[in-house]
């Protein structure tokens, strides 16, 4: 059949709606698998942030650009002509390290030799004695130190030699007073770099929390209008509370799966698309075709060749993210999603009473009033005000229909 779409603002009901003024058209309603979606406001940044810490004493002689990429294996900056070389690692340096050494600051070191191809797992043996810096391990080193043009190197690796960080960086801030020709003093911080691996993060309402897992798939859309896909990486369990608007917020991020879809985007607002749940084989129908019937409930207008009557129909699971929701016959289908947190739109029939009477009339399911109209200024238009209910419920003169926040 087709469903007469009267628009979100026409007289929802009315007897009259196919000959409205207001401009209608037609949908058919379809039966498929429908996934609920909702739609979040987010940031797409740096995965981290680290301070590049100098553990050598002398003259600083060379220094990166800002917004310069270095990775590993490469020289970072120079102390009185000598190269100090980027490093991966969790462990800062903190110590000299030689032949017979043990340590995870050795282990790192031994796993960064091999990925810069200077040794090989054959040579270094099995992996649980990667912590020992062996003849090997000096050996991979003395090759490093000379493609990196140190002054006769000797397969070790004095304090300041190198910087260890988590991963590839972008350089963003140089110190205070960190200028080539200056002293570089050990210990001080020269440079704040960021990660180049980007990640988006998000404020999500506390109230929601069960609606998002480490692991859950993501459609994320950039500012240019494409999409992305992505995981969650992080899901939050601490909520904090803003000083400023009073939200109180779960951190979330989200791991992009195809990183280099960023591109060179930093601090952009993007868009995050959630999936909070799914049903097969459903009616669906455009959310804007169902109708909130005076008496309560709802209806679709179907159109064909006997002309236009209204099918009352119940309300299911909404997909906020692409407008259309699910529709059947008989008793309100008792989905447990419907018992948790969802976005309303509510639609205010009686214009002589006060919109916080039916506010008041909702106040066991309502959470916060998001959106809407804070005042009436057409009396022949439903009042329409978006919020966040805790159930699926109605009340006199009030239709509860769930759509897009």
């Amino acid at each position: 059949m087709g469903a007469g779409l009267a628009g979100s603002f026409g007289r929802a009901g009315s007897p009259g709606a196919a000959h409205s003024a207001y401009r209608t058209s037609t949908a058919t309603v379809t039966r498929r698998t429908l996934v609920s979606q909702t739609q979040v406001n987010a940031t797409l940044g740096d995965a981290g942030s680290y301070n590049v810490v100098n553990q050598a004493s002398g003259t600083i002689t060379a220094l990166p650009v800002v917004g310069e990429v270095e990775r590993q294996g490469q020289v970072l900056y120079q102390v009185s002509g000598a190269p100090v070389v980027l490093l991966y690692g969790q462990v800062p340096a903190y110590r000299s390290l030689s032949e017979g050494m043990t340590g995870p600051d050795v282990t790192e070191l031994n796993a960064d030799l091999v990925r810069l191809g200077y040794a090989t797992r054959t040579a270094l043996g099995p992996r649980s004695g990667w912590d020992y810096f062996s003849s090997e391990t000096a050996y991979a080193l003395e090759l490093l130190q000379s493609r990196l043009g140190v002054t006769a190197p000797d397969g070790s690796l004095a304090l300041g030699q190198a910087v260890f960080l988590p991963g590839a960086v972008k350089i963003t801030v140089m110190g205070a007073g960190v200028v080539p020709g200056g002293a570089a003093t050990p210990g001080t911080a020269l440079l704040t770099a960021s990660s180049t691996i980007p990640v988006v993060s998000i404020n999500r309402d506390a109230s929601q929390q069960s609606e998002v897992k480490v692991g859950d798939t993501v459609t994320i859309t950039l500012p240019d209008g494409t999409t992305t896909p992505g995981v969650v990486s992080l899901a939050g369990t601490v909520a904090t509370t803003d000083s400023t608007s009073g939200a109180t917020t779960i951190p979330v991020e989200v791991a992009l799966t195809h990183p280099a879809a960023a591109g060179h985007l930093s601090q952009a607002p993007v868009t995050v698309s959630i999936t909070t749940g799914s049903v097969s084989n459903v009616l669906v129908v455009p959310v804007n075709a169902l109708l909130a019937r005076p008496s309560g409930g709802y209806a679709v207008e179907e159109t064909g060749p006997q002309g236009h009557h209204l099918v009352a129909v119940s309300v299911g699971m909404f997909d906020d993210a692409a407008g259309v929701g699910m529709i059947f016959n008989g008793e309100l289908y008792n989905f447990p999603q419907l018992r948790e947190e969802l976005a309303a739109l509510i639609i205010v029939e009686d214009r002589r009473r006060s919109i916080h009477d039916f506010l008041n009339a909702l106040t066991s399911t309502i959470v916060s009033v998001t959106g809407g109209h804070s005042a009436v200024h057409d009396l022949d238009q439903p009042l329409i005000l978006i919020v966040r209910v805790r159930a699926c419920g109605l009340a006199r003169g009030v239709a509860i229909v769930v759509v897009a926040e």
